[in-house]
């Protein structure tokens, strides 16, 4: 399935919140952003760059804006978008159609393209990146018991590292990490990061 069939399937298959994401998809459209497939969520670009990705879950469904933290925010509506992890990513969340506003809608993605075109973005600081990565439990017993991963897993950079361990971290069900950590073992065998397929 190719991103665009995956774009199509995320607006058109079944969700209480079908319609309110297809107000904000339609918005999004019009700003002249590309629309591309990313992390489950379709993202809009521009110049290859992330602005906004479109979300639904089970209690609301929102914008996420990754370089948020620079928008005016003059209404007080966006919240970080996991208080403690990230740090230029914010999101606004409605719990139905009749929260959106879509004049206020159009003025906050028009600005966050706007930065963008300015180069405004949060780049990532390299301290960061070179802290020692803490594995989790299930990760480490999984590289120990998978012929050659644990070697892979040392020949990554900090940065790729912490990308594995956040996606097992970030998973609040058991069932959930199983299943990220069958996804993630046959990438880091072929010693690639997480997200290089979007670099």
């Amino acid at each position: 399935m190719d991103r665009q069939e995956k774009v199509f399937k995320y607006y058109e298959e079944e969700h209480q919140f079908r319609t309110g994401i297809g107000v904000l998809r339609d918005l999004a459209l019009k700003t002249g952003l590309e629309e591309t497939y990313k992390w489950n969520f379709p993202t809009y670009t521009i110049n290859g760059k992330n602005v906004l990705a479109i979300c639904k879950f089970k209690q609301h469904f929102g914008i996420w804006f990754f370089n948020g933290v620079f928008l005016s925010d003059h209404t007080k509506v966006l919240e970080n978008a996991q208080e403690g992890k990230t740090q230029a990513m914010r999101h606004w969340k409605f719990k139905s159609e009749e929260d959106l506003d879509p004049k206020m809608i159009t003025s906050y993605m028009l600005e966050a393209i706007e930065n963008q075109r300015k180069g405004i973005e949060l780049k990532p600081s390299k301290r960061s990146v070179s802290e020692n990565v803490e594995i989790p439990e299930l990760l480490n017993k999984a590289l120990t018991e998978t012929d050659g991963a644990q070697k892979a897993f040392e020949g990554l950079s900090n940065y790729k590292k912490k990308e594995y361990v956040e996606n097992i971290v970030m998973a609040k069900r058991d069932s959930t990490k199983l299943s990220r950590l069958t996804k993630i073992l046959p990438l880091i065998l072929q010693g690639k990061g997480l997200h290089d397929a979007y670099r």
